[in-house]
């Protein structure tokens, strides 16, 4: 298995404008790719500038998503997190 930087979306469900969808939260992937840094639209859509937030492809397995349940557990899944919902992670075991 290649070198992986492994985060965990933080498992917050905060009210307002949230760019994160709740099936993610708290669970384990890892970096895909960086996408640069862009004003944080949880902000904006407050009418605030938004402060500068790095934009993280993050890759999961459907296993880690769905559990035991999941039907292809090694297929993944692509999703564009902004970092402040990130934390580093060790890698998921297996279901």
């Amino acid at each position: 298995m290649p070198d992986r930087t492994y985060l965990r979306v933080r498992a917050d469900m905060p009210p307002g404008h949230v760019r994160t969808p709740a099936y993610l939260r708290g669970k384990t992937g890892w970096i895909e790719r960086e996408l640069g840094e862009f004003p944080n639209p949880e902000e904006r859509a407050y009418g605030h500038p938004g402060q500068n937030s790095p934009l993280l492809r993050v890759r999961f397995t459907m296993g880690e998503l769905w559990g035991a349940g999941a039907e292809n557990p090694d297929d993944t899944l692509d999703a564009e997190i902004y970092g402040h919902w990130l934390q580093a992670a060790e890698p998921p075991h297996a279901p």
